[in-house]
């Protein structure tokens, strides 16, 4: 009976079903077979309405969105350039610490090299980048911003990982801060080395009239981080507020200040960012379904002693879950991976003794790389689209950056110090 459930729920993937479908499926051919009622699943369901911290997810993309449609990203492009560009290497700084700030704020890699690609790729052409170089940069800087709040993934993993009755909870204000110093190590390194390759480049003399007209051009989205992280971290805001008075914000800013979104425009980019909100928040409640029925069969139990019975040492685990992950970033998309996978590796991970709050921060340092992983990281289709290059080329191009940030995912796997440190969990 077993065997025919997963052949059909293969079946039903195969045929492109939505993946709420075969979630919603699964959770009801699991409790039908335990003999539970099934009204189990919409009771499940139901509990999303009781979670305070799930405003904050459809807030933090609503101001996303609102930013990607206005001229945010060529105000921060040109803030950082006037301030950067002067070093060596500076504009590929800039295009990393850009890319990094507006995936942050997205919550979506595919977006950022769209609304920035078109324009940092041809600026580096013009410097005199290499057009490989540019077109590496880009494609990966993509999701840099995943580990930095208020990006969703670290707010839906925080999430997930309440439901699941961990001993060692883990609360979104510990994920923002967790993903600092990972976020700065991938940030850091990439930079030393993009300074590196670029050392002989034309230095660009730094002028501080250009400075100064590009801060006071860019002077009401400048203060956005800090009043929605300072808010946080002092305690004068909880997560779904620093969520609220970001999207009230932003809104203010762009529709009312800048003007760049129109009030005609406005439902339009309501409609977009909620469909986005929309797919997150229905497979979420039909995985909090599927992942109670996994607890109660006690499906993560037999497969932690499964794992134990082969692996017994927890740094072998650990280098096994990176390659699962690597995998599965290249195969899902970070919202479907995050809600069927941490339900079943938080306890397994936990039984090796690894702290949720490193876990989660392992799980998207790999979904990050996964995005531009060959042969079908998903970034790398999405840069050959929208640059016009052929893919192979794309692998050549991100292969130095794959490098780099696997090392990294090395360090945040295997110091997790740098993870739970500043959250004081380590």
């Amino acid at each position: 009976m077993a065997l025919l459930t997963s052949l059909g729920l293969l079946v039903l993937a195969l045929l492109r079903t939505p993946l709420f479908v075969i979630i919603a499926a699964a959770a009801l051919l699991g409790f039908y077979r335990a003999g539970i009622d099934l009204s189990a699943v919409s009771i499940e369901f139901y509990r999303l309405a009781e979670m305070p911290i799930l405003l904050a997810i459809p807030l933090f993309t609503f101001a996303g969105y609102l930013l990607s449609e206005s001229q945010a990203a060529l105000r921060l492009v040109r803030v950082t350039e006037a301030l950067l560009g002067w070093m060596p290497g500076g504009l590929a700084i800039v295009a990393l610490l850009a890319c990094a700030f507006f995936t942050a704020f997205t919550g979506a890699s595919g977006v950022t090299i769209v609304a920035l690609g078109a324009l940092l790729v041809p600026a580096m052409a013009r410097a005199g980048y290499r057009e490989n170089f540019s077109l590496g940069l880009v494609t990966t800087s993509g999701s840099l911003g995943l580990l930095f709040a208020p990006s969703l993934p670290l707010i839906l993993y925080a999430v997930i990982s309440q439901q699941l009755g961990v001993s060692q909870p883990v609360t979104v204000d510990d994920m923002f801060l967790a993903g600092i110093f990972p976020g700065i190590l991938m940030l850091s390194l990439l930079s030393i080395w993009v300074v590196w390759v670029n050392r002989s480049q034309p230095l660009k003399r730094f002028s501080a009239a250009e400075a100064g007209a590009a801060l006071w051009e860019a002077r009401w989205e400048i203060p956005l981080p800090f009043i929605v992280l300072g808010g946080i971290y002092t305690g004068y805001f909880a997560v779904s507020e620093a969520a609220a008075v970001t999207a009230l914000y932003v809104l203010i800013v762009e529709v009312g200040i800048y003007r760049e979104v129109t009030w005609r425009k406005l439902p339009a980019v309501m409609r977009e960012a909620m469909i986005l909100v929309g797919a997150i928040l229905i497979i979420l409640g039909m995985s909090l379904a599927s992942t109670n029925y996994l607890i109660d069969a006690g499906v993560p139990a037999k497969l932690f002693a499964l794992l134990k019975a082969h692996i017994s040492d927890k740094l072998t685990f650990l280098l096994l879950l990176n390659l699962f992950l690597l995998f599965l970033g290249m195969m899902l998309d970070i919202f479907s991976a995050m809600v069927i996978m941490v339900p079943l590796l938080l306890p397994i991970a936990t039984g090796y003794q690894i702290h949720p709050l490193h876990l989660g921060i392992i799980f998207l340092a790999n979904m990050q790389l996964g995005y531009f992983t060959p042969p079908v990281g998903m970034n790398l289709f999405i840069a050959s689209y929208r640059f016009k290059k052929p893919v192979m080329q794309l692998y050549r191009a991100t292969l130095p950056f794959f490098i780099i940030l696997l090392l990294c995912v090395l360090i945040i796997t295997y110091w997790p110090a740098l993870s739970l440190r500043l959250a004081g969990k380590g």
